[in-house]
C-alpha cells in the first residue's frame, strides 16, 4: 500500500499496523488538532482532573490549576485568575519578542562586517608581506653587493702577489742563467784553454765571480717577496636577531592587524662597514 504522505509503496509488517514506524509529522498534526478543537469548544481540561476547566493560575508555583487543584493543593498559594495573568503574560512576550526582534536586526548588521574585515586583513598583510619580501631583496641585494667587493679585493691581491712573485722568480732564472754561463766558460777553459789563454781570463773570470757571490738570492728573496696575511672578519649582522625587520600587533582582539614595520637601513650601513678583507706585511718571508 502507498504512504499516505510521499505515496511511496510499502509493506504492511508482520506485527500489524504496530509495527509500522511512527510519524512525528502526523502525530504533532494531530495533537494541534486536539488543541484547536479544545480552544474551539473554549475548554482546557485539567490534566488531574479530566471533568475540570482550568480556570486558576498559582503564581508560587507557576501552574495552571483547576478549582479543585486550588481547594487541594495551592488554597495557600498566591492565585489569580487565568485570564488576567495570561493578559499580562502576553504583554511581557510581547515586549521580548520586540526586543529580540530589534536585536536580531543588529546581529544581522553586523554580519556583512565579518566579510569586509576579512577582506581588508587579507589585503592589509598582502601589503605587510610585500614590504617584508622588499626589505629582505634589499638586504640580499646589498649582501651579494658586498660579497662581489670583497671577492673583488681578494683578487686584486692575488693578481698583486702572482705578479710580485713571477717578478722575482724572472730576476733569479737571470741570476742562475749568468751563474751558469759563467760556470761554463770556466770549465771550458780549464778542459781545453792554453796557458796563455787561462793567465789572459783568470783575473777578469775570478772578479765577475766574486761579483756574482757577493748577490744573495735568499736575502733577495726575503727583502723582495714579504710575508703576506689575508684574513677575514665575517659580520656581527649575522648575530641580530631581527635582521630584516619587526612585525608589531597591536590590541587584544585587533579588528585591523596593526603592524609597526621597521627596516634595518642600519644593518645595511654596518655590513659594509663592519665586513671587511684585511692583510697585513710582515718582514718575514711567506
Amino acid at each position: 500500500m502507498p504512504c499516505p504522505l510521499c505515496r511511496k509503496e510499502f509493506t504492511i509488517p508482520a506485527n500489524g499496523l504496530q509495527g509500522i514506524q511512527k510519524s512525528f509529522l502526523m502525530e504533532n498534526l494531530v495533537s494541534a488538532r486536539k488543541l484547536s478543537a479544545g480552544e474551539e469548544a473554549g475548554r482546557i481540561l485539567c490534566e488531574t482532573h479530566k471533568d475540570k476547566e482550568i480556570e486558576v493560575f498559582c503564581l508560587e508555583c507557576q501552574l495552571a490549576i483547576c478549582v479543585k487543584c486550588f481547594i487541594k493543593s495551592h488554597k495557600t498559594h498566591d492565585c489569580s485568575d487565568i485570564e488576567e495573568v495570561s493578559i499580562d503574560r502576553r504583554k511581557q512576550m510581547t515586549n521580548d519578542t520586540d526586543m529580540i526582534s530589534e536585536l536580531l536586526k543588529k546581529s544581522e548588521g553586523v554580519l556583512p562586517r565579518f566579510e569586509k574585515e576579512q577582506n581588508d586583513l587579507a589585503n592589509h598583510l598582502a601589503d605587510v608581506e610585500s614590504e617584508i619580501n622588499m626589505a629582505a631583496d634589499k638586504l640580499i641585494a646589498a649582501v651579494e653587493c658586498d660579497r662581489v667587493k670583497l671577492l673583488s679585493e681578494v683578487e686584486l691581491i692575488k693578481l698583486k702577489r702572482v705578479k710580485q712573485l713571477e717578478t722575482v722568480k724572472q730576476e733569479v732564472e737571470q741570476h742562475m742563467a749568468v751563474l751558469e754561463s759563467l760556470k761554463q766558460y770556466s770549465e771550458t777553459l780549464l778542459s781545453s784553454g792554453t796557458a796563455c789563454d787561462v793567465t789572459r781570463s783568470a783575473n777578469s773570470l775570478h772578479s765577475r765571480a766574486e761579483e756574482l757571490m757577493m748577490f744573495d738570492v735568499i736575502s733577495h728573496v726575503d727583502s723582495s717577496l714579504p710575508s703576506l696575511n689575508v684574513s677575514f672578519t665575517s659580520s656581527t649582522l649575522l648575530n641580530v636577531k631581527n635582521l630584516v625587520g619587526t612585525v608589531a600587533e597591536e590590541g587584544l582582539y585587533p579588528r585591523n592587524l596593526c603592524r609597526q614595520f621597521v627596516l634595518c637601513k642600519l644593518c645595511l650601513w654596518l655590513l659594509y662597514r663592519r665586513t671587511c678583507v684585511t692583510y697585513q706585511h710582515s718582514p718575514r718571508y711567506w
